[in-house]
């Protein structure tokens, strides 16, 4: 659940790794997040291929102000995500490429991230630490 939270704390912070685990739930935070907002505006009278009237407009805006909110925290933490598998966050740009741009970025999310200190950071795991500097 910390982790849920994790790029909060590090709201624009497009430098540095991140642990999948970080990654995939501050996603699905956001996943849920969209769940409440679209069953309160179909609570409130919001129907499909219809404009929102009464206060599905209030929740609609609110979700997109959220949303907007939360835009630089999940490009900061998809950067993380990109510098742990010792990619550049430019890569974030093949993303563009219909089908098989998204199916590569989604391959570098799931893929571990790169043990010991890459030029991007520490290992966010703590893996790879010198027996000496652990036991000093």
């Amino acid at each position: 659940m910390n982790m849920m939270f994790e790029p909060l704390r590090k709201y624009a912070q497009f430098t540095g790794r991140a642990r999948r685990s970080e990654f995939w739930m501050f996603y699905l935070l956001l996943v849920i997040i969209e769940v409440v907002f679209m069953v309160l505006m179909n609570l409130t009278g919001m129907t499909p291929g219809q404009p929102p009237a009464g206060p599905a407009v209030a929740f609609a805006g609110l979700f997109g102000l959220v949303m907007l909110g939360l835009l630089i925290p999940s490009l900061a933490v998809t950067f993380r995500r990109l510098h742990d598998t010792n990619r550049s966050a430019w890569w974030i740009l093949v993303g563009v490429v219909p089908i098989l741009g998204a199916l590569a970025l989604l391959v570098f999310y799931l893929l571990p991230g790169t043990p010991g200190p890459n030029k991007y950071g520490p290992d966010p795991k703590g893996a790879g630490e010198e027996v000496s500097t652990v036991f000093a």
